[in-house]
């Protein structure tokens, strides 16, 4: 028989911990068919209700049932690893407790897994329930990325993925401490069949994901597969530079042809204050990158664990 891990993060989701292991095991019947083992890795990331002991409950009637539960919040991205070096599985399968992942999904997914490619991504061809102004900006950042980096990001990509062992392996091999995931299974390869499906609400509770979070979010995946910020910022240095020399020119060219004096203190401030905010852009750009490589020297662990089962 073959093992199958699933790895499913939870931060604050007591409620949604026993409804998501009821709709994964409704698909006993394919995993018996498909001769599947199956590992549940609950992944605590810190969490402030009752989620804990929710998972203890399901260990004590499944020993299929782990627990990893952090010492603290750590992230999503933090925890996605833990269940990534817990997994045991031939097949690893990563899925959010609040349901928005269909374990309905998981027959199709394995359809494909058989037919050879090495993973089975999820996208969403919907945001039907998100915020407009979230939906726009979700949609800009993914056609961004697909611009600006070398990694294969589609627009609407769940974290949701099906995964062979192999390419499990070569993820767990990246053990950069600023992780973004999406990125890192672009970046790693493999061939992958993508399925797309509508856009699911979530079963109870309320996302953890607000503007603020996202917006973070991105800029992690910005920086973490692309350089292309610190280009612009040197392309705009140069042209400022330019910009600034022709002025020059064009000032004392004036002032020696025509004898007009050089005024206009409203204009200069204004100059002035523009150059600099664009230089002080420019400087965030370079201390975003900074940063990043002051916690990769540091080395600290990406988390810690305060109890497991």
């Amino acid at each position: 028989m073959s093992l199958l891990s699933v790895i499913v993060p939870c931060y604050n989701e007591e409620e949604n911990v026993p409804f998501f292991y009821e709709e994964l095991m409704k698909n006993e019947a394919f995993f018996k068919e498909k001769a599947l083992e199956v590992e549940v890795i609950y992944i605590n990331d810190g969490s402030k209700d009752g989620t804990v002991a929710e998972v203890k409950k399901l260990h004590e009637k499944d020993e299929r049932v782990h627990l990893v539960s952090f010492s603290r919040n750590f992230g999503k991205e933090a925890a996605m690893y833990a269940g990534l070096q817990r997994s045991k599985g031939d097949y690893v399968v990563i899925m959010d407790v609040d349901l928005q992942d269909p374990p309905s999904l998981l027959p199709e997914m394995y359809s494909y897994i058989e037919e050879g490619y090495d993973s089975v991504a999820t996208r969403r061809v919907s945001r039907k329930g998100e915020p407009p102004i979230r939906s726009f900006f979700a949609r800009m950042f993914y056609k961004l990325m697909d611009k600006i980096s070398q990694a294969e990001i589609m627009d609407g990509a769940r974290d949701y993925r099906l995964m062979s062992r192999q390419m499990v392996d070569a993820i767990l091999a990246m053990t950069e401490y600023n992780r973004f995931t999406k990125g890192i299974f672009g970046w790693v390869g493999f061939e992958t069949k993508w399925i797309e499906f509508e856009n699911v609400e979530r079963v109870k509770g309320e996302t953890k994901w607000n503007f603020w979070k996202l917006f973070k979010y991105s800029i992690e995946g910005i920086t973490a597969f692309s350089t292309v910020p610190l280009t612009i910022a040197s392309f705009m240095g140069v042209l400022f530079c330019i910009i600034a020399f022709l002025a020059i020119v064009f000032v004392v060219v004036r002032k020696l042809l025509f004898g007009d004096p050089v005024s206009g203190w409203a204009s200069q401030v204004c100059i002035t204050l523009f150059v600099s905010g664009v230089q002080l852009f420019c400087m965030g750009i370079v201390g975003q990158y900074l940063a990043k490589t002051y916690m990769e020297v540091k080395n600290r662990p990406i988390y810690l664990v305060k109890e497991e089962l």
